[in-house]
């Protein structure tokens, strides 16, 4: 084998020596692919096709001991270096050109301790992974909603799902994580230990080392109302002004999301998707206005699995599609947002994408801003634009489409955004997205990662 050209992280290229690589090939249990190797290809692809990267080195970690060996490694050469969990990264932050891609997709075990209530989950599962285990014992996490997002991303940039309005947030549902530091130690952070750490990882992102796992605070969720209603697209106006008006008297039960979006046929719509993890009688009740107020096309409501309601929208993200979102918070969604919404979505340049308004508040929002890294406590209703094609020569059309609907919002714009549906933004934005915690939590990086070793990700910039 020869010399192998990598990047390293003030972004120059050197050389690494064979017998370097081979050397820490017999360090790892899991797989060290280099792009002669055979499952390289495949290996280094994510869910969105857009980011076609290529890393010069991919650990496929076993286990702590893995990932322990990967970061020292990539340390001791100076690599850069990526990370990645189980799931989707739409942003493309969780793979590189040149360094080394500390891959955690095969860490994926779920253990459920039904008596305490708890699960301990490893870094690289997915929220359907959790869900198989959880749902036996008629228990759940509150994650996201859909069940292919890797619980990794989610929890580090907060996590927001279903049971967000009843439970809170993803991150605040967390106990504890096992951690992989810059320095290649293992430390666990929790209200006992380590509490800057635990602090700063429950809505901080991926700036402060490689979570190998979760422990998670379950509860006792096991059928719940939920589902579709659709209306034609020419009830946009009345759906969303409805929609507004029913959930700020909605239960804290249910959570709901409206979308302007198109049919599997090609059709245009309005929508209301929505779980209620009460009682389901009352949650029929709950529910009655949204289904009696005008004729819908499709009404879907019904009891279902709650990993079937984790799915329903998995359908809706493919693997191997373009993709490119943008999102923001609105001070209110007032009529004349509304308005912009229905525009622009009306103007959109491919039918595989979709304009989400989800509706936060209940449990989240009576959590400080101070409490956790996580700072929008405060906000009720995220826009995210989720614009999806398949032919890559169209992007810049896509690209463009989203990037004036974005800006059209910005007169309605609280100024805040959600990490996780960020991609490649300005500096700005990434600070915005941590509001006034962004200062504690440089001082939290300059004691864990002074030397930004864990970059690539929404980066808070060391200042050592």
């Amino acid at each position: 084998m020869e010399n192998l050209q990598t990047i390293t992280t003030p972004s120059t290229e050197t050389l690494l020596d064979p017998s370097t690589v081979d050397a820490f090939r017999l360090t790892m249990r899991g797989q060290v692919l280099l792009p002669s190797d055979h499952g390289y290809e495949t290996a280094r692809k994510i869910w969105n096709a857009s980011i076609n990267k290529r890393p010069s080195i991919i650990a496929r970690c076993m286990g702590v001991a893995d990932v322990m060996a990967a970061v020292n490694f990539a340390r001791d050469n100076g690599l850069l270096v990526a990370v990645r969990g189980g799931g989707h990264n739409v942003g493309g932050k969780a793979i590189c050109d040149g360094g080394i891609l500390i891959d955690l997709s095969l860490m994926r075990a779920v253990h459920v301790n039904a008596k305490d209530l708890t699960a301990r989950v490893q870094g690289g599962a997915t929220l359907g992974d959790v869900d198989r285990e959880t749902h036996v014992f008629g228990l759940a996490v509150p994650l996201g909603v859909v069940s292919k997002t890797g619980v990794g991303g989610l929890t580090l940039g907060g996590g927001v799902g279903w049971l967000v309005r009843k439970y809170g947030l993803t991150c605040d549902n967390v106990l504890s994580f096992e951690v992989v530091t810059a320095d290649g130690q293992f430390v666990v952070a929790s209200a006992t230990e380590n509490g800057d750490l635990f602090w700063a990882l429950r809505g901080g992102g991926g700036n402060f080392g490689v979570v190998t796992s979760f422990e998670y605070r379950l509860h006792p969720i096991s059928i719940v109302l939920g589902g579709l209603i659709l209306y034609p697209r020419e009830m946009a106006r009345e759906v969303l002004r409805f929609y507004r008006d029913f959930t700020q008297s909605a239960p804290e039960e249910l959570t709901a999301y409206a979308g302007l979006l198109y049919t599997p046929e090609g059709i245009p719509a309005v929508g209301v998707i929505a779980c209620y993890c009460g009682d389901i009688t009352t949650g029929e009740q709950v529910l009655k206005p949204l289904r009696e107020f005008a004729t819908p096309m499709v009404d879907a409501f019904q009891p279902l699995p709650f990993p079937i309601m984790q799915s329903l929208l998995d359908g809706a993200t493919p693997d191997g599609n373009q993709n490119y979102w943008k999102s923001t918070f609105l001070r209110e969604l007032s009529d004349e947002a509304i308005e912009v919404l229905i525009e622009n979505a009306n103007q959109v340049t491919s039918p595989l994408t979709s304009v989400m308004i989800e509706f936060y508040g209940g449990a989240a929002s009576r959590v400080s801003v101070a409490q956790t890294a996580f700072a929008q406590r405060e906000t009720q209703y995220g826009i995210g634009i989720l614009t999806q094609w398949t032919e890559k020569a169209d992007s810049n059309r896509h690209i463009q489409w989203t990037r004036n609907f974005a800006e059209a919002l910005q007169p309605f714009s609280s100024g805040r955004y959600l990490l996780n549906f960020l991609g490649q933004e300005s500096e700005d934005v990434v600070k915005a997205a941590f509001g006034p915690n962004y200062e504690r939590l440089v001082t939290i990086k300059n004691k864990y990662d002074p030397t930004n070793f864990f970059r690539l990700n929404q980066n808070i910039e060391p200042t050592m």
